[in-house]
């Protein structure tokens, strides 16, 4: 009989539920007033009071109904309030399914709340007033045909237990479509855009122009007309170099243009994915003299060109990225040292500051390097809003579903989850040793929220007996690692020790000399090392306020070791003398298989033996 009551009652309760979903449908504003009915679940059936109430407006007038036509966009305004002491949830949704061509999604502007999640809005009564909160919601249509879509929301105070009506669909998160040329351009049409005759730049404090290739997280600077090709640099450094010998500041010809088209292991170029697919092999950079202000600096003439895959952002396109705003709170600001590819004069290279601004500094001194690129005009955008959280992501480098597959062939940059807590994010670095994958933290080694600091030892030679090589092959491996990822971890591997003075190449640390045919018979024989002056990752930082200076394998003579500040700039000092942090560099074992997820910060690969 209680069972026969109940059924009875549910089926009372699912009639009013549909009643409502239909007004739902068909009314642009409603007032759920009277109650609220969840949904089966664990036989048990709740039903709550409220007075939910949203409103529908397309074009500033209240509706259900979406008309776009070919080619064009469309917003809809939703206003929700919730005068409840209970969390409510709402989501939004459309009826039917919407062909190719149709996008539909949240998008953030000035005044209007920040983008909820898919899974739907909650909103808490807020002292005695409730809350209500405004969200704009846009359609993108790139079919030859006018569309129409039905707008719909549902509402409920059991968060757990909301679902749609049948046929309904979550709206998603934006994803412009395109190639990238059309997508930037079609994102900074209400931003401030510098144009010169062959460029658009793009400019501001915060744009939308992070973008994802290759494991490394890029910010797009400019667009060139002339082939609507994009010019990139990453966000973050990426290794810290001599930019050339002494007293010689030409980019071609010198240690940072062969470190940037480096296509071996230990260069950059050659740990870019497809990059024959992806980037302009033969762009052109100008690395022209200026020592003017920044701020009056011309476009260069010329002078100095040279024709490369990789190269730097020179003073001129940096300072193109600035109108509207400051140097320090421009985006291209990273908080942190980087050289440019523009001579100041003979002597001294052109090289950003934290602060945003510029300085000038000997070529033969080690600073940073924030590589550059071109993509193709062809290459899409197939996901991604262009945020720091979900930058853009392009056709060809966009895999899911990789589970299964071996870790030794994806690519330098991409993160993996290793080690234990704190400590567990980590870096791919390359495929130095066939077969193996070389990964490094993805920032110093902390203990208990604070960075771990060691002297380096008594020697500039780092083996695993001296100070900092006796705690990563003893205490590291225990405490900060676990037994079961010291099992991926490759036993004992050779690290270089080659010595690179001021003035010379980055090859000197692993080559006995720049031809890199023999390599340095100074080695040493460990299961953990550290990363090398000059090698990917030995440079890379997210934030100056939240880093500590790290040693790096390389000595620079027989009294001091490289280091990397925490301006990202190399520095040296004697073994003993100072403490700094601690990037281990490690090779996993080539049956190491992802379990799990993309390589993103958002989403590392998860790992195992296979």
């Amino acid at each position: 009989m209680k069972k026969l009551l109940l059924e009875t009652s549910f089926s009372k309760i699912y009639m009013i539920v549909m009643i409502i979903t239909t007004l739902l449908i068909l009314g642009g504003y409603f007032s759920y007033a009277m109650f609220t009915v969840s949904k089966e679940k664990s036989n048990a059936i709740s039903i709550v009071t409220g007075n939910l109430t949203y409103k529908l407006e397309v074009d500033g007038e209240e509706s259900n109904k979406l008309v776009i036509d070919a080619n064009s966009s469309k917003e809809f305004i939703v206003t929700l309030s919730n005068p409840n002491n209970r969390v409510a949830r709402f989501n939004f949704y459309y009826l039917g399914d919407l062909k190719e061509g149709v996008d539909t999604g949240y998008i953030e502007e000035d005044g209007y709340n920040i983008t909820p999640v898919e899974a739907g809005i909650n909103l808490e009564k807020d002292g005695t007033s409730g809350s209500s909160n405004t969200y704009i919601i846009r359609v993108s249509n790139i079919t030859d045909e006018e569309i129409t879509i039905n707008l719909g929301v549902s509402v409920g105070l059991d968060y757990n237990d909301l679902s749609l009506p049948n046929d309904g669909h979550l709206f998603r998160k934006i994803i412009n479509r395109g190639t990238v040329s059309e997508v930037i351009e079609d994102d900074i049409m209400n931003r401030l855009n510098y144009e010169d005759s062959e460029q658009t730049f793009v400019t501001g404090e915060e744009p939308y122009n992070y973008l994802w290739y290759s494991g490394k997280l890029w910010r797009v600077v400019s667009i060139d007309s002339s082939d609507n090709s994009t010019k990139l640099i990453t966000q973050w450094n990426i290794s810290a170099i001599t930019y050339n010998e002494e007293n010689n500041t030409n980019f071609a010809g010198s240690y940072m243009e062969e470190w940037l088209n480096d296509t071996t292991v230990d260069g950059f170029l050659g740990n870019l994915r497809d990059y024959n697919n992806f980037i302009v092999t033969d762009a052109k950079w100008d690395a022209t003299v200026d020592s003017s202000d920044l701020g009056t600096i011309e476009k260069p003439n010329g002078t100095s060109l040279a024709t490369d895959a990789v190269g730097l952002l020179n003073m001129y396109e940096y300072q193109s990225s600035y109108h509207g705003t400051t140097y320090s709170n421009g985006y291209l600001n990273n908080d942190l040292y980087w050289w440019t590819l523009t001579p100041f004069d003979t002597v001294n290279v052109r090289r950003i500051s934290n602060d945003g601004y510029v300085g000038n500094q000997l070529s033969s001194t080690g600073r940073a390097v924030r590589p550059a690129v071109n993509l193709k005009s062809g290459i899409k955008i197939v996901d991604g809003r262009g945020t720091e959280d979900d930058p853009y992501r392009l056709e060809g480098d966009n895999d899911t579903n990789l589970e299964g597959t071996l870790l030794n062939t994806r690519y330098s940059g991409e993160y993996i989850r290793f080690g234990t807590g704190e400590n567990n994010l980590y870096r791919i670095v390359s495929h130095e040793i066939p077969g193996l994958t070389k990964i490094t933290s993805a920032e110093p080694l902390k203990d208990n929220g604070k960075f771990k600091a060691i002297s380096f030892g008594d020697t500039v030679y780092y083996s695993n007996t001296n100070i900092i090589g006796s705690f990563l092959n003893g205490e590291y491996l225990t405490n900060f690692v676990g037994d079961k990822c010291s099992n991926m971890i490759s036993d004992s591997d050779a690290w270089y020790l080659g010595r690179v003075y001021s003035g010379t190449s980055y090859k000197l640390a692993k080559y006995e000399n720049t031809n890199m045919i023999n390599l340095t018979s100074s080695t040493t024989n460990a299961k953990i090392g550290l990363l090398r002056f000059g090698e990917l990752m030995a440079g890379q930082f997210n934030k100056i306020d939240n880093n500590i200076a790290y040693w790096t394998l390389t000595p620079f003579s027989s009294v001091s070791v490289r280091y990397i500040n925490n301006n990202g700039s190399s520095d040296f000092d004697p073994p003993s003398d100072y403490l700094f942090g601690i990037r281990p560099a490690l090779n996993l074992k080539s049956n190491v298989i992802i379990t799990s997820g993309d390589g993103t910060l958002q989403n590392p690969f998860q790992i195992a033996l296979e």
